[in-house]
């Protein structure tokens, strides 16, 4: 089991995602946007992060940017679980540290299989 750090401005994604990390046996914590995830993070440990890219206030790859700066995270995997496909916000994902993409919609079980991947 891990403690999973889920991050969308969508309740409703967000009720999706938390069911299907909680069905495989995870647990998991919840931000609305990347200032909310920051300081969550900063709060409670966690082992993986999952983040939209496009939110208010702080969009995911900022997110990634400032978690990174983290010395408690800064080795932790962070994945970008997004409507974006465009290889720029991937490129840009990809040098702030983002550990991988997954785009939306998602299928729970690669999800959770990726996830168990990425975590060893």
């Amino acid at each position: 089991m891990a403690r999973i750090l889920a991050v969308d401005d969508s309740p409703s994604m967000r009720q999706m995602v938390w069911f299907a990390l909680q069905r495989g046996g995870h647990e998991v914590f919840q931000a609305e946007d990347g200032v909310a995830a920051l300081g969550l993070a900063r709060q409670q440990p966690v082992d993986l992060v999952l983040s939209d890219v496009h939110m208010p206030r702080m969009d995911g790859i900022a997110l990634v940017e400032a978690l990174r700066r983290l010395p408690e995270l800064r080795y932790v995997p962070m994945l970008m679980l997004t409507t974006e496909s465009s290889a720029e916000a991937k490129q840009r994902a990809k040098a702030a540290g983002a550990t991988g993409w997954i785009v939306k919609p998602f299928d729970p079980e690669r999800l959770l299989t990726t996830i168990s991947q990425v975590l060893g």
